[in-house]
């Protein structure tokens, strides 16, 4: 059982790494730079060339079957449930196969929708609140719980 942090604009690493740590996982923050390590002996944090996806590519060529995965990328939750992970959002919303369909369509849809304005205007979606963070802790509790099996 690993934990897999998308850790370029992730608010929860902290969180994460305490949720982490009580279980005895080991949590693999992985970016392309920027980031302090942590000293943590069960947090590893990977930094991955400057390039295109090149984080979301490394975790999922690594994650799997017990692993649990923390993104915002949608492209990359699919990706691991594919390989057979849990995947959460930063706000403690779960990825699954049953709504990761209808989320890269979304996904897709808001994009051509951003494309067609060509004025830029319209919000930059809602703020991370403390609600976003406490249902993230309880979201992250359970599917640790959970990958031990």
């Amino acid at each position: 059982m690993s934990l897999y942090i998308d850790a370029d604009a992730c608010p929860v690493k902290d969180e994460a790494e305490r949720v982490a740590t009580r279980h005895r996982c080991v949590m693999y923050v992985v970016s392309n730079g920027g980031l302090r390590p942590s000293r943590n002996p069960l947090v590893e944090t990977v930094i991955v060339p400057d390039g295109p996806d090149v984080a979301d590519m490394w975790i999922a060529e690594r994650c799997g079957p017990g692993d649990v995965v923390v993104t915002g990328d949608i492209p990359l939750a699919a990706k691991c449930i594919e390989a057979g992970a849990q995947v959460l959002r930063h706000n403690g919303e779960r990825f699954t196969a049953a709504n990761i369909g209808q989320q890269l369509a979304m996904r897709d849809l808001m994009a051509d929708l951003r494309a067609a304005n060509p004025l830029g205007s319209g919000g930059s979606g809602k703020g991370f609140t403390k609600a976003d963070r406490s249902r993230f802790l309880g979201a992250l509790e359970q599917a640790l719980r959970q990958a031990k099996g």
